[in-house]
């Protein structure tokens, strides 16, 4: 009895691990990456757009519904000093950040690409990602940015400013054309935005702090990064007052990817057809 159960659950397995492969795709995405928030002017800024290279998996849960787990690495950033607006220019403030995200999100289809040559998709889901914002002091020292409570976050003279976290949730969603290139090998082209839960991405979200608390609490250096609009020609030697404006708090930040998305059919491709099959009575 135990032997005939044993030999039940290993053809089952055998029998389960052969119908996953039947419909799971392993895929690269490589992208342009940038970011929008108060340190970005337009979309991908050719200064400031980097690159975004990931790994995928996917499995078709229907012929137009796949499931895509991915994880995806880049580096985006913004820099006042891009900007056309000269009372932003002068203000002189920058980031970059590195960014690690693991993501699930469901992949619709318009069209079925066993039978179609291409077809239009939409995708949302969740991501978890990683970040930690970061800028060049004037000396070229690397700084990171969330340890020094630029705003205030975490200090006790601003209890309604609370330090944000490295690692957050996200809203990934976006849509894309994909094409069959052969039975195994599919490539889209996409578009894709990260909704954010923070408008501290970059370091940046409201109205600046008194110098003299800044100091106390986190040293010089802190001072010199939340304000840098006297490093620049034409830029005041005043650190401003806490009524100044240094960020704008009504949205959070985004960052996002537009690439191509190369995926490959793990197991023998099922019969490539580009027509409705015809019923046989």
């Amino acid at each position: 009895m135990q032997m005939k159960c044993l030999s039940s659950l290993a053809i089952f397995l055998i029998v389960a691990q052969v119908a996953i492969a039947q419909r799971g795709h392993i895929g690269i995405f490589g992208a342009a990456a940038a970011y929008s928030g108060d340190l970005s002017s337009q979309p991908f800024p050719r200064k400031l757009t980097n690159g975004a290279l990931g790994i995928t998996y996917n499995y078709e849960l229907s012929d137009l519904l796949m499931l895509r787990t991915g994880f995806t690495y880049s580096i985006v950033g913004g820099a006042d000093r891009y900007n056309e607006k000269p009372t932003l220019s002068l203000r002189n403030l920058s980031f970059e950040t590195q960014i690690f995200e693991l993501s699930m999100v469901g992949e619709y289809h318009l069209l079925n690409l066993n039978y179609n040559r291409y077809s239009p998709y939409f995708f949302a889901g969740l991501a978890v990602y990683k970040f930690n914002p970061y800028a060049y002091a004037a000396t070229g020292e690397k700084v990171y940015l969330q340890p020094l409570s630029t705003e205030g976050q975490g200090l006790a003279a601003y209890p309604d400013r609370k330090p944000y976290k490295l690692t957050q949730l996200a809203i990934p969603f976006g849509a894309g054309v994909k094409f069959k290139l052969t039975k195994k090998l599919r490539v889209g082209a996409e578009l894709g935005l990260r909704k954010l839960f923070t408008d501290y991405f970059d370091d940046l979200s409201t109205k600046y702090i008194d110098p003299a608390d800044l100091l106390a609490a986190k040293g010089q250096l802190a001072v010199d990064m939340s304000y840098r609009g006297d490093e620049v020609e034409g830029g005041s030697q005043l650190y401003p007052t806490k009524a100044d404006k240094r960020g704008n708090p009504k949205s959070d930040d985004y960052y996002y990817f537009a690439g191509v998305h190369v995926t490959y059919l793990l197991a023998p491709g099922r019969k490539n057809q580009t027509s409705c099959p015809v019923n046989v009575y």
